[in-house]
């Protein structure tokens, strides 16, 4: 599928999903960013929908200036996964042990470590950087520097809400492990202070909303949250990777006669701002349920918790800014999963999964996504499939 335009008040808003099956509120909130001043290009992704400030899958390029509500909250969430020398014929039939293990070894929804990870102790991770990382921690906001101790427990879990740790299988037989995770409780901290400081600033007061605030350059403002946005993408990218050797360590013990490898891993932002350069000038490119799909970018699209998942590899279409959708996207809220589904609904469509069945993930149902394969099908242009993945064992923040 090609694009569609749609006018704008600066510009012409490109879309990647059907207009007329994309929910008022939202459509209102991609003409709101449309009149932005600063902006200069507006792509939508097929897993569209409702957001704070702006949709959940849209990129956003503006010319010096940078919205904190269109990153999202969760500073740097995104994904990771690696192809094991696994196979399915190496997993037992009953996958709860799997399951339990990968629970006891990474904590999730509000759970932390009792101490820091020791990034040191996994074998072959890269701790190059680490404690320059933890040394920039000092230059970040006030408001929550004060808070080290519990971001550095907080490295390695994994969180609540649509988070998540998989064991998969590939069309090949492969088994792949995957997981989706962010900046954690730290970088919720950093976006919410600077969302209310950006609210206040003088050059916002006439936007038709709000949340739509931005920051613009040179000025200190601009400084600051760039500054902590970028450590918090970094501490995401570090949270992804210090789960992901956590969950290698458990396949090791788990499948040891195996003597399971790993191949090189993928992981990609799917919120977050990125420094780019279109049609001659330097953008500061927001994505915000969105990857990066410039050519030859492996990138990683899920689908929800009993439909499975896709590894792509981007085509370059500058049209979209280089970008593809960041999963399935949510058809309803969750408050209208929990009343229009039951457990027993849950139970039906995670049949063979290995994962929670029980009311505190109704919310995350399939039926409560947008079918996978209708988001891929309508992105040809941006990304080409390179394997199709389907879940065996799911653990639920």
């Amino acid at each position: 599928m090609s694009y569609v335009e749609v006018p704008g008040a600066q510009v012409p808003i490109r879309m990647w999903a059907d207009p007329s099956t994309v929910e008022d509120v939202a459509m209102q909130q991609l003409r709101n960013v449309a009149t932005l001043p600063w902006i200069k290009g507006l792509a939508v992704m097929p897993d569209v929908h409702f957001g704070k400030g702006a949709t959940v899958g849209s990129v956003i390029a503006m010319k010096d200036a940078v919205c904190p509500a269109a990153v999202g909250v969760d500073i740097g969430c995104g994904m990771s996964a690696v192809r094991t020398s696994l196979t399915a014929n190496d997993l037992p039939g009953d996958l709860s042990r799997l399951r339990s293990k990968i629970e006891q070894a990474i904590p999730v929804g509000r759970g932390m470590h009792d101490s820091p990870v020791d990034p040191g102790g996994f074998h072959g991770f890269a701790t190059a950087g680490w404690e320059g990382f933890w040394g920039r921690f000092e230059g970040v906001a006030d408001a929550v520097k004060f808070r080290r101790e519990r971001a550095m427990v907080q490295m390695g879990t994994l969180g609540s809400g649509n988070h998540f740790v998989e064991v998969c299988i590939s069309g090949d037989g492969a088994v792949w492990l995957m997981l989706h995770s962010g900046s954690r409780n730290i970088g919720k901290e950093l976006a919410d202070h600077h969302i209310g400081v950006a609210r206040d600033l003088p050059h916002n007061q006439g936007l038709v909303d709000r949340d739509l605030a931005v920051f613009i350059a040179e000025t200190p403002q601009m400084a600051a949250y760039r500054n902590d946005l970028f450590w918090a993408q970094e501490y995401a990218k570090y949270n992804r990777a210090i789960m992901m050797a956590l969950l290698k360590d458990v396949v090791r013990k788990e499948f040891k006669k195996a003597k399971p490898t790993f191949e090189q891993e993928i992981s990609c932002h799917h919120n977050y701002v990125s420094e780019e350069r279109y049609d001659g000038m330097d953008l500061l490119v927001t994505r915000k349920g969105a990857i990066r799909a410039g050519s030859g970018d492996y990138g990683i699209i899920p689908g929800s918790m009993g439909t499975g998942s896709y590894i792509v590899k981007g085509l370059g279409n500058e049209a979209s800014f280089n970008s593809a959708s960041h999963g399935a996207g949510r058809r309803m809220s969750r408050n209208a999963a929990k009343k229009r589904f039951s457990t027993q609904d849950l139970e039906e469509q995670t049949r063979g999964v290995e994962c929670r069945k029980d009311s505190g993930v109704v919310d995350e149902i399939p039926g409560a996504y947008k079918p996978i394969e209708q988001v891929i099908d309508q992105q040809t242009d941006l990304v080409a499939v390179v394997a199709k993945l389907k879940q065996v064992v799911c653990v639920k923040g």
